[in-house]
């Protein structure tokens, strides 16, 4: 079982940036994928954004060219660099390995001016 700890979020102005962190308990080199999501207030969870252990990357469009996920085998560890971020981002960001019920407990994004 591993476990997934979200860092990182916090209130920022529209505009601004945010980095994510996302550490495992043990290693994430067998994860072909990982991937971040996120929850706004009354809609469901969503798909951010997904990385395979290929370097391959894949975003919604909605943050496309603002966002950038990465992951580091080595450290067990998945990031979100959020640049330009726009209110209609606020929401909880979760780290998550897909097909599987590995879920991390969430990092509070809130962009207001």
């Amino acid at each position: 079982q591993v476990q997934l700890v979200e860092s990182g979020g916090g209130l920022v102005q529209p505009g601004g940036s945010l980095r994510l962190s996302c550490a495992a308990s043990g290693s994430i080199s067998s994860f072909s994928t990982m991937g971040w999501y996120r929850q706004a207030p009354g809609k469901q969870r969503e798909l951010v954004a997904l990385v395979m252990s290929s370097g391959t990357t894949k975003y919604v469009e909605p943050v496309a060219g603002r966002f950038t996920i990465s992951r580091d085998n080595a450290k067990n560890s998945l990031f979100l660099q959020m640049d330009n971020l726009k209110p209609d981002d606020t929401a909880v960001y979760y780290c998550h390995v897909p097909y599987t019920t590995y879920w991390g407990q969430g990092t509070q994004v809130t962009v207001s001016s």
